[in-house]
C-alpha cells in the first residue's frame, strides 16, 4: 500500500495576465514528476467555516517525496515560480500525504 500526495493551494490572483504565464509553464513541471492537476480554479463555495478562498488548485503525486521533489527542482524553482511572483496577491500551498492504498 502506498499514499499519495496531495497539493492545496490558495492564492488570489491580482495580475490575470502575467499569471497567465506561470499556468502555461506550471503543468509540464508537475507532469514530470508525476503529478496532475485534479481542481484548477473553477467554481467552489464555502459550505462550514470562515475560509474565503479566491481561488484553489489541488495536486495529486504519486508519493510525499514526488512532490517534494517537484517543488524543489531546479528549472520549476528558477523559470516557473518566478512568473507568478508580482501576479498574486498571496499563494499559499500545503503538501498533504494521502490514505495509504493498496497499488
Amino acid at each position: 500500500m502506498r499514499a499519495l500526495a496531495y497539493l492545496i493551494v490558495e492564492m488570489h490572483i491580482t495580475d490575470p495576465e502575467q499569471y497567465k504565464q506561470y499556468m502555461a509553464a506550471a503543468p509540464a513541471a508537475v507532469k514530470a514528476y508525476g503529478g496532475e492537476y485534479l481542481v484548477r480554479g473553477g467554481r467552489h463555495e464555502v459550505l462550514e467555516g470562515d475560509w474565503q478562498p479566491h481561488r484553489i488548485a489541488l495536486l495529486r503525486f504519486p508519493s510525499y517525496e514526488q512532490a517534494k521533489a517537484f517543488y524543489a527542482d531546479h528549472d520549476y524553482a528558477n523559470n516557473v515560480k518566478p512568473k507568478r511572483e508580482g501576479a498574486t496577491e498571496y499563494f499559499n500551498m500545503v503538501l498533504v500525504e494521502g490514505v495509504a492504498a493498496p497499488v
